[in-house]
C-alpha cells in the first residue's frame, strides 16, 4: 500500500522565521521542523525566511514559493504560515520619521495578500514580537519603536478577523513577561536563543495550527523546549 502523501506547510517571513538570532537551535521555526520531523504523520515544514523582508518582498515571493513546494506533480502545499509586519512599521531615519511601509499601504497590502495566499491553501499568521527601543537606531537607519510595533499587530489582527484566518497575537503575551528584553540580542531587535524559545512554545502549543496539522495536544512534550 503507498504511503500517504504528507501534508506540507511553508513559513513566509522575515529573520524571525530565518532563525536569526538563535545560534543553538536555529530559530523558533527550525525547533518546530525538528519537532515535527519526531513526529509519527506530521506535516513537513519549509521555513523560508529571509532577513529584511517586509509585507512587499514576502508578497512577491509567495506564488514562486508556493509552486515548487508541492514536492510531487501537480501537487502544492496544504498550509501557508505568515509572519511578516516588524519591518515595515521601523521608521526610517529618525524615532518620528516615516515607516518603511505606512499604516494604511501595509493593511491594504496584508488584505491582499490573504486573499491570494488562500486561493491557494489555508493561511495562518503570527503576530509581532518586541523591540527594545534603547538599543535603536537599527543598523544606524532603522528606529523600531513599541508603539509602532503595537499598531502594525493590530493591523495584522484586523485583516485576519476580515479574512476569517487564524492568527497568534504573540506581542502583550511576551511583554506580560518581566524577563522579556533578556529574550532579545543586542541589537533590540532579533530575538536571541531564549525568545525564539518562549515564541516556539506558544506556536507549537497554537490549538488552529494542531488543527490544521491533525496533531493532538498529547504530542506537546518535546526536547527541543
Amino acid at each position: 500500500m503507498p504511503a500517504a502523501v504528507p501534508r506540507k506547510l511553508i513559513v513566509l517571513g522575515d529573520s524571525g522565521v530565518y532563525g536569526w538570532g538563535d545560534p543553538l537551535e536555529g530559530g523558533w521555526c527550525e525547533r518546530l521542523r525538528r519537532h515535527w520531523m519526531g513526529l509519527p504523520d506530521a506535516p513537513v515544514l519549509y521555513p523560508l525566511g529571509v532577513r529584511g523582508d517586509g509585507l512587499e518582498r514576502v508578497a512577491a515571493r509567495l506564488q514562486a514559493e508556493v509552486a515548487c513546494r508541492g514536492e510531487l506533480r501537480r501537487q502544492q502545499p496544504h498550509g501557508i504560515l505568515l509572519a511578516t509586519g516588524i519591518n515595515d512599521c521601523a521608521r526610517v531615519g529618525r524615532p518620528d520619521g516615516r515607516p518603511q511601509l505606512e499604516a494604511e499601504g501595509f493593511l491594504y497590502g496584508l488584505q491582499q495578500l490573504l486573499l491570494r495566499a488562500r486561493a491557494s491553501a489555508p493561511v495562518l499568521v503570527l503576530g509581532l514580537t518586541p523591540v527594545q527601543e534603547a538599543a535603536m537606531p537599527y543598523a544606524d537607519v532603522l528606529w523600531y519603536g513599541l508603539e509602532q510595533v503595537r499598531r502594525y499587530e493590530g493591523l495584522v489582527e484586523e485583516a485576519c478577523l476580515e479574512a476569517d484566518v487564524p492568527f497568534l497575537p504573540l506581542l502583550n503575551d511576551l511583554l506580560a513577561d518581566p524577563s522579556w528584553p533578556a529574550w532579545l540580542c543586542g541589537d533590540g531587535l532579533h530575538l536571541n536563543s531564549e525568545g525564539h524559545r518562549q515564541v516556539y512554545r506558544r506556536v507549537q502549543q497554537w490549538p488552529a495550527l494542531l488543527e490544521w496539522a491533525r496533531l493532538q495536544p498529547l504530542h506537546l512534550g518535546t526536547a527541543w523546549g
